[in-house]
């Protein structure tokens, strides 16, 4: 019997993460391709491709963690203790994308900020 709530509470936590994967990261790489062009000066081409790389390498690194932590390691006598099992994992695993998103979303911005600095005329090159 414990077997069975144990599967329950993978049919039930592998589905949700996986959502919630695709969603954060629809989300945020459908809108960063506005930064990635503005990254790139324009060069559409290398701008989606990078954008496509980083959702990419987004996708490999939550699904590898969601998959990690899927484990559930506690007696599961009854219904309750799988539901508390599952919103721990999926609780833990929702801070986890929501830093993922943010440690991304710097490095988009970080990008933007140093494409800006690559317009700007250089004093010391400028009066030579």
């Amino acid at each position: 019997m414990e077997t069975t709530k144990i599967l329950i509470g993978y049919a039930v936590y592998l589905p949700v993460a996986l959502f919630l994967t695709f969603y954060v990261s629809k989300t945020l790489f459908k809108n960063s391709k506005v930064y990635m062009l503005d990254i790139f000066k324009g060069r559409e081409e290398i701008a989606f491709a990078t954008n496509k790389l980083f959702e990419t390498g987004f996708y490999l690194l939550n699904i590898g963690f969601a998959l990690r932590i899927m484990k559930i390691e506690i007696s599961v006598n009854d219904y309750r203790n799988i539901i508390e099992a599952l919103s721990s994992k999926i609780g833990g695993f929702s801070i986890y994308l929501g830093i993922m998103l943010f440690i991304n979303l710097y490095f988009f911005f970080r990008g933007k900020r140093k494409a800006k600095e690559s317009l700007r005329p250089n004093p010391f090159t400028a009066s030579m």
